[in-house]
């Protein structure tokens, strides 16, 4: 039992090391070979996890390798356009110019039906909406709406909009995030006016406190009877 967990422990964080080493990019948007690899390092972390006479050294170099070759595939296709298309394929237009292209949904083995609901699951429920629908090569569909459907815009009616920041989380259950403060130049004295006045004088009361987009902060508490966060007006 010992040598089991021994094994499941290093394993859980050489798997976690290799995943790490995969970058960000490959976990959200995985290409069918970042799909094998994953399923190819589970498998063999698997394996010295479940039979304890197979030497743990044999999974790691096994797992290493494929990192190894990910990697280098990786660099190829950066290099290669025709290698990526290869390895990973490339995109398929479902949709040009308000046109279903029927020949690409049949070589894609998509129907009509299927379409219609990845359309939905973009947002565009009207087919007529329709612009262009791409096919991205991680099986994602892009969905670019028709000019004279799309919502109006600042730019469009000659408006200046201001930039403005990016929603950050200040206080998650009790706990104060001081990078938050640091990035938006707000003092912690700021933020414990700003508590005051919803009637709050410890961290603690606090579930959840963000600064949107123009710096107000707003405060959820966590009602203990309900363990249900509600905002305060």
């Amino acid at each position: 039992m010992v040598i089991v967990l021994f094994r499941t422990f290093i394993l859980y964080l050489i798997v976690l090391f290799a995943i790490r080493i995969m970058g960000k990019s490959g976990l959200s948007n995985m290409s069918p070979f970042q799909l094998v690899i994953i399923f190819m390092v589970a498998e063999l972390a698997a394996i010295p996890i479940a039979s304890t006479h197979v030497p743990i050294i044999n999974g790691i170099v096994a797992i290493f390798s494929l990192l190894t070759l990910q990697a280098l595939i990786s660099y190829v296709s950066l290099k290669s356009e025709k290698f990526k298309n290869l390895v990973s394929g490339k995109p398929s237009i479902l949709i040009e110019n308000g046109k279903i292209n029927n020949q690409e949904l049949k070589k894609l083995r998509i129907s009509l039906n299927e379409l219609t609901e990845q359309l939905r699951l973009g947002g565009t429920p009207s087919l007529t909406d329709v612009d262009y629908a791409v096919m991205e090569a991680n099986g994602q569909v892009s969905i670019i709406i028709k000019p004279d459907k799309r919502p109006l815009t600042p730019n469009d009616m000659n408006l200046t909009k201001k930039a403005e920041n990016m929603p950050l989380v200040a206080i998650s259950d009790g706990t104060l995030y001081e990078n938050t403060l640091q990035k938006l130049n707000i003092s912690e004295n700021e933020l414990k006016s700003d508590l005051l006045s919803y009637g709050l004088t410890d961290y603690k009361e606090v579930y959840l406190a963000v600064y949107d987009e123009k710096k107000t902060l707003h405060v959820y508490t966590l009602d203990q009877k309900t363990q249900t966060a509600g905002v305060l007006p």
